[in-house]
């Protein structure tokens, strides 16, 4: 049997999309307020999983100038037709539904292609004669929600004809992210619906006319969890289905993992679960068992997720990984021998463009390590643990005479709170840690790693998703300098702790 960890991309990786190209498989995530946009992914295997580097890679292609949080880019979908890639997406606060192309996926993008459609979750279909449909949420003229459909244009983003409501889902709020297939004469149009949350539901319908009407499938939703607290995984939804080369089906799909009842910090996470289809045609997930980590399918070998990594910042741009906080300015980081930031005007408690460069959390229990050397007598620099402008945890330094005062500062909804300032004198350099696990983090601080103070904690709980007002995104750690500072961390580490993950 083959053996693999769930979820195979960890962190916060949303709204899985993928595409199949010969043996190599393509997949993208929504990426919300953060740059570059859109994560972009390639496997041979469904399991392993290297990135690219992003789709969204100019500020042409993704404004975010005071994007709120939780805005920017929605539910990408990645397809290849005819030699050329394409990815549709919406940017919710700025500019709406659009797409790129490219013809080398290890190159760049073209500038956006608007499409003067509302709603979210676009999608695109080829149908056998080369007709393009766009498939999205829409409300008709009784103000239902549904899935509307209608041609376009590729060259110039028009639509060809009117919008149609094709199918409102089987009653679940929200019905969204839709994905149309033609499979042995079917029209196959899969949705999730239940909202993002912990009803969320992947269902399907189907059509020997690509207009419709949908017969729903008999046993929906082919993939929840709603009614089970007996997983590790909560709110299974927003899917995609691709065929491998040797004829079998697989689902990507998102799911969150609670660090506590009914909370969760990390994210929305990709998953992935085997495919078949029953003697009626329908598809059938996992055999119809809930989703678990390991998974067991057909096949040989036993794959698991490495988190283990260090980053000594040697190249002159920032590996994939990392992310920065809408449109940057440049100007405040430098790469090479070492990473340099220099404070600016923003904080993270701005909806603006704080210096900040940051990783997705991709485990509960993990160690964040850096070196930081400080200059500049007004400004602040450290380590964060980030999940939005109203909810992070901040280690900071400050110079002071020859040496440097280190705080941990908690921002939570409209509560601030600061710690005591430790004193370390005569030095410039520190070495800066988070140890995390479900229920906390703990901050350090030190001249060496032997010789680390524990500056304070801050509860995961106060982190949570479910403790914010509609937020979709997930925990970074990540450096920061802010106001009149510039700060010069050698390298930036992650690493498992191990047993403390299932405390």
């Amino acid at each position: 049997m083959l053996t693999y960890e769930n979820p195979i991309i960890p962190g916060f990786y949303p709204d899985p999309s993928v595409c199949r190209v010969g043996e190599d498989y393509y997949l993208v995530n929504s990426s919300f307020e953060f740059f570059p946009g859109v994560p972009l992914w390639h496997s041979r295997d469904l399991l392993h999983w290297e990135q690219l580097g992003y789709v969204l890679t100019r500020e042409s292609q993704l404004p975010l100038e005071k994007a709120r949080t939780s805005g920017g880019i929605y539910a990408p979908t990645i397809r290849y037709h005819d030699g050329r890639f394409y990815m549709i997406t919406t940017n919710v606060t700025g500019g709406g539904n659009f797409f790129v192309w490219t013809d080398d996926i290890h190159g760049e993008w073209s500038e956006p292609i608007y499409i003067d459609q509302a709603g979210i979750d676009p999608s695109l279909f080829w149908d056998d004669d080369g007709t393009v449909y766009y498939t999205g949420t829409h409300t008709d003229e009784n103000g239902n929600f549904g899935i509307g459909m209608f041609l376009v244009d590729l060259e110039t983003g028009a639509r060809l004809g009117e919008t149609k409501v094709i199918w409102y889902g089987t009653g679940g709020k929200c019905p969204e992210g839709p994905h149309l297939y033609k499979i042995n004469g079917w029209y196959y149009l899969m949705i999730a619906e239940g909202g993002t949350e912990y009803g969320h539901m992947e269902t399907i319908a189907r059509s020997r006319s690509v207009w419709g009407p949908y017969e729903s499938c008999p046993h929906n939703p082919i993939l929840t969890h709603r009614n089970t607290f007996q997983s590790d995984f909560q709110a299974l939804g927003h899917a995609d289905l691709v065929d491998d080369p040797d004829g079998k089906w697989w689902l990507v799909f998102h799911a969150i993992r609670p660090s506590m009842f009914m909370l969760h910090h990390i994210g929305r996470e990709t998953m992935l679960a085997p495919v078949t289809w029953d003697e009626d045609g329908w598809p059938v997930v996992y055999g119809g068992k809930l989703i678990e980590s390991p998974m067991q399918t057909q096949g040989d070998g036993d794959v698991r997720v490495e988190i283990n990594w260090r980053d000594d910042f040697s190249a002159p741009e920032p590996a994939p990984r990392w992310s920065w906080l809408r449109n940057p300015d440049r100007a405040c980081y430098t790469f090479g021998h070492g990473l340099t930031l220099r404070g600016a005007a923003d904080t993270l408690d701005d909806i603006g463009a704080p210096t900040f460069l940051g990783v997705r959390q991709q485990q509960f229990a993990v160690r964040y390590q850096t070196s930081m050397q400080l200059s500049g007598e007004t400004g602040r620099a450290g380590l964060t643990i980030f999940h939005t402008a109203e909810h992070h945890y901040d280690l900071y330094a400050q110079r002071q005479g020859g040496g440097c005062t280190v705080q941990l500062f908690r921002r939570v909804a409209d509560m601030e709170t600061r710690t005591e300032s430790v004193i370390f004198a005569d030095t410039d350099t520190l070495i800066l840690r988070i140890d995390a696990d479900r229920h906390m983090y703990t901050f350090f601080a030190g001249v060496d790693e032997a010789h680390l103070v524990k500056i304070g904690t801050g509860s995961t709980q106060l982190l949570s998703t479910e403790c914010m007002n509609c937020t979709f995104t997930g925990c970074f750690s990540g450096m920061f300098a802010e106001g009149n500072c510039t700060a010069r961390f050698d390298y930036f580490a992650a690493s498992s702790l191990g047993n403390v993950e299932t405390e």
